[in-house]
């Protein structure tokens, strides 16, 4: 991967000092830095080089911080946007995917997992902790149980699989490789369960996975059902 300018916005001073430390000598290298996001809009614009991945705490995640990076999205559509936060809160994580945030993830998360997840980032990837999926539809299951909302869709047993691997922000050729199937039928799969659900891109699809209950299948039964078409 080609080096990766990286923009950090966070109040605490020392953590942007810790996430220095932390990528000095990796493919990603800080350009600069904020104590907030409205001073980091500002700044990210004079940047040189500009950024191609900015890493934000959301300091509230309150109808101004969304509308921040709402703006800064439609003024800079080709910068990646991840929040990183130690505030678990399905609330934020919402408003943040629906902003245009390309992913979501805690400060607790491994060196190495937070590295992995930014590459998948950088790629295209949206990525999330499937912990704060399952908080989102914690309660909201029907009592006809969470597999209601896909059949009353229509949508296939495999279709449920793919969304349920877009929850742990899976990339094509993750899936295709968890379920046993090529990336052409991982494509042709997902194209007609977006159709179902009116879903324009993956990251809708997976946040209407969480608000209707489609959360993690257990370990056996994806075994289970590993060999469907």
């Amino acid at each position: 991967m080609d080096s990766v300018n990286v923009f950090l916005i966070d109040a605490n001073k020392l953590f942007r000092e810790g996430m220095k430390r932390l990528f000095d000598g990796s493919t990603f290298k800080v350009v600069g830095e904020a104590g907030s996001l409205r001073e980091g809009m500002s700044l990210t614009d004079a940047a040189d080089p500009r950024p191609d991945l900015i890493l934000l705490d959301l300091a509230n995640g309150g109808e101004d911080e969304v509308d921040a990076m709402r703006s800064l999205r439609a003024r800079r559509p080709d910068i990646r946007v991840v929040i990183l936060t130690s505030d678990l809160c399905t609330r934020r994580l919402s408003g943040a995917l629906g902003a245009g945030a390309d992913g979501y993830l805690m400060k607790d998360i491994a060196c190495e997992a937070l590295m992995q997840s930014l590459r998948l980032v950088m790629m295209g990837e949206k990525v999330f902790p499937t912990h704060l999926a399952q908080l989102l539809v914690s309660g909201r299951a029907d009592d006809a149980g969470p597999e209601m909302p896909a059949r009353r869709k229509g949508l296939s047993q495999r279709e449920v699989q793919i969304l349920r691997c877009l929850l742990n922000g899976n990339s094509n050729k993750m899936i295709a490789n968890h379920l046993n199937i090529t990336e052409a039928t991982v494509k042709v799969h997902l194209k007609s369960l977006l159709r179902k659900i009116n879903a324009s891109n993956r990251t809708q699809a997976a946040i209407w996975a969480m608000n209707n209950g489609i959360g993690e299948q257990p370990a056996a039964a994806t075994a289970a059902n590993a060999t469907l078409a």
